[in-house]
């Protein structure tokens, strides 16, 4: 029978991301493939979430999110973001940053509207963009400090421009944007009266020194800027999908009755865990940082240490590395003989590009483990042959 399927969706399929951990969690393999961030979230926000449940806070919440959150959030912007914001007018709560990033879409862009977007990219913002009809202009990030052309970004703008997007830091490269990239932006932005949209979910997550800067707390950016963030990586509650976003009041207003229409709110309980996870005291972020960065130097070294060569990111929880062009037939036939071989799932670099050639000597490697699992990783990936390994039979999905 050929029922109708609407053209949009047509060519959508599972993501690298999701088919390759599914395969893995199959053979009981240590998963460096997505970022589920399986590591225990902090014992303050899950009592406040239990207290939730058992207060019966159950029942929609207002469309923006409670309160009590919104308020959270406004005093964690001013004091982290540099960000001044009114927590009943200038902040929604959504379900994920995702969330927030589908209604900022549908709030800003019509079809057929253009949107730039760095590559490497994070897959589920380009997909979304697509699916709802809009047009991805790409600047290339060039490793190994992922690095842009200035102009071919001033290129990049047409009259058909009405958003750029900015991922500091990235994923899947790492990148922490500089100050002066972000005033670059903003001065394009504002030539051309396009919307910043920034995802900043990790923006607790930064090294040696690379400092997150929010791109909405410059002068420049702040009345055409959109900052989205959420609890899923700094209180490693992924699965919770509590995000939220600032902005100016006429943005936020459209954007939260498009969360109401998509999604009502995000799950009441949860923003109420949130709530106490943003009044955790500074050490526990000190001690977060500390603990990627112990989590990376481990993976790093292990890396080399087989012959890739790692991209160090400045931020996040992911890395990129390259390998020898003769070590495998391209990064899916080593994404999957390392499965096959080892146990160990990563993700071809070729999903994070505009160009797929870009990334087919890529794997993106994700390191929010539990630190004896990630050793786990390592000490299977030090097995792995140096020389030229023979394409593995087909890994089966198991989705």
């Amino acid at each position: 029978m050929d029922n109708p399927i609407a053209d949009r969706v047509r060519s959508i399929r599972q993501s690298d991301i999701r088919r390759y951990s599914a395969i893995c969690a199959a053979m009981n393999g240590v998963n460096l493939s997505q970022g589920v961030c399986d590591q225990p979230a902090p014992d303050a926000v899950k009592k406040a979430a239990k207290a939730a449940i058992d207060a019966d806070h159950a029942t929609y919440t207002n469309l923006r999110g409670i309160i009590e959150l919104r308020e959270a959030i406004a005093t964690k912007m001013r004091d982290f973001n540099k960000i001044d914001c009114d927590p009943e007018k200038e902040v929604v709560v959504t379900v994920g940053s995702a969330g927030s990033f589908a209604c900022a879409v549908l709030s800003i862009l019509n079809a057929g509207d253009e949107c730039i977007v760095f590559s490497p990219y994070y897959s589920y913002h380009v997909n979304l963009l697509t699916l709802f009809g809009m047009k991805v202009k790409f600047v290339d990030l060039h490793p190994p400090d992922w690095s842009y052309d200035p102009q071919q970004l001033a290129d990049a703008f047409t009259d058909r421009t009405k958003m750029v997007l900015v991922c500091t830091p990235g994923n899947p490269s790492g990148k922490v944007f500089t100050k002066a990239e972000l005033l670059d932006i903003a001065s394009l932005a504002n030539k051309h009266n396009a919307w910043i949209v920034t995802d900043e979910i990790y923006e607790y997550i930064t090294y040696e020194g690379h400092e997150h800067v929010s791109v909405a707390s410059l002068p420049e950016a702040k009345g055409r800027t959109l900052t989205i963030s959420g609890s899923s990586k700094t209180y490693a509650v992924t699965g919770w999908r509590v995000g939220y976003a600032v902005g100016p009041a006429e943005l936020i207003e459209r954007m939260s009755v498009i969360n109401d229409q998509l999604y009502i709110c995000a799950p009441a309980p949860l923003q109420h865990g949130i709530v106490a996870g943003m009044g955790l005291p500074g050490s526990y972020y000190d001690q977060m940082r500390r603990d990627y960065l112990a989590k990376r130097e481990l993976l790093v070294d292990t890396l080399r240490g087989i012959g890739f060569t790692p991209y160090v990111p400045n931020g996040s929880y992911y890395l990129l590395a390259s390998f020898d062009p003769g070590r495998w037939d391209g990064a899916t036939a080593a994404t999957e003989s390392i499965l096959e071989s080892v146990g160990v799932a990563t993700v071809p670099g070729s999903a994070f590009y505009r160009d797929p050639a870009d990334g087919a000597h890529q794997l993106r490697f994700c390191y929010a483990k539990q630190m004896r699992d990630l050793e786990m990783a390592c000490e299977r990936l030090r097995q792995l042959p140096h020389q030229k390994v023979s394409a593995p039979h087909a890994v089966s999905d198991v989705s």
